[in-house]
């Protein structure tokens, strides 16, 4: 007993060090999280307003310090609604351990659907054909697909390079693929709010972007410009694939290589924006 009553300060030593770690990783997190967004404008504004408040209470300014002291009961209510964006992204986040998984396709159904999406992908990519095909994980595309027309078919690439095709109803939106079925075509995407791209990238880009900020789906683009094949993961672009490595990608992430090896787009020598 003795022992334990001398371990003890030592013990609210190291909580205290856990307690503050825990906020600084939290805080960390929450920067990342709104880096690049509006949010991150509304944040700094947020802590010159703190800054005003606690300034005009030493300075005794009773008006103005009433009037902030006031508004900043009011502001948390404004800010959840506010950072409603960001607040999903990370329980989103927070929802996608392993222990929500959903099952993972069959060695078969896989190559099969990759072998699909491919052949689709450099047709289009040939005819400078511009396409959109964002493949779902565990982060639910419901509300996206119901934005555009259902087809539930299996994965073609006749199918695909037929809704891309110029002139026809579903070419101007994104496909949605969920396990190895097309869910739904000419769905509309959330564009991202990245305000560090660069100009030459147009909207097919940016909603994939958007996409993946928001959730953990994959999106292969081509542009209907250059033909240029890029994919788009966690709210970043790499460009310049070739068929090979695009391959390559998609079938590491399915099969969830575990090892610390360089990233694949990496090993490819492709460019990230």
């Amino acid at each position: 007993m003795d022992e334990f009553r001398e371990l003890l300060p030592y013990l609210k030593l190291w909580s205290t060090y856990l307690d503050i770690a825990i906020v600084a990783y939290i805080i960390y997190k929450f920067m990342q999280l709104i880096k690049e967004t509006r949010a991150e404008q509304l944040v700094k504004g947020i802590i010159i307003l703190l800054v005003v408040t606690k300034l005009s209470d030493i300075m005794q300014l009773h008006t103005i310090y009433w009037l902030l002291k006031n508004a900043m009961t009011v502001g948390a209510i404004a800010i959840l609604i506010i950072f409603q964006p960001e607040l999903r992204r990370a329980l989103e986040h927070i929802g996608r351990g392993r222990f929500f998984s959903k099952n993972e396709l069959q060695e078969k159904e896989l190559e099969t659907m990759l072998d699909e999406i491919i052949v689709a992908v450099s047709d289009l990519s040939k005819n400078k054909t511009g396409a959109i095909i964002a493949l779902e994980q565990d982060t639910g595309l419901n509300e996206y697909i119901e934005t555009g027309v259902r087809i539930d078919g299996i994965i073609s690439a006749g199918l695909l390079i037929n809704i891309f095709e110029p002139n026809t109803p579903l070419h101007d939106g994104a496909v949605i693929i969920r396990k190895n079925r097309i869910a739904a075509a000419g769905c509309f995407l959330p564009l991202t709010e990245s305000q560090n791209l660069s100009k030459q990238l147009g909207t097919r880009h940016r909603a994939a972007l958007g996409l993946t900020e928001i959730s953990d789906s994959l999106v292969v683009i081509v542009s209907e410009e250059t033909g240029v094949i890029s994919f788009a993961r966690e709210g970043k672009l790499s460009r310049y694939l070739d068929t090979k490595s695009l391959r390559e990608i998609l079938k590491n992430h399915y099969i969830k290589i575990e090892s610390k090896k360089q990233p694949v787009w990496t090993k490819w020598g492709v460019k990230n924006e």
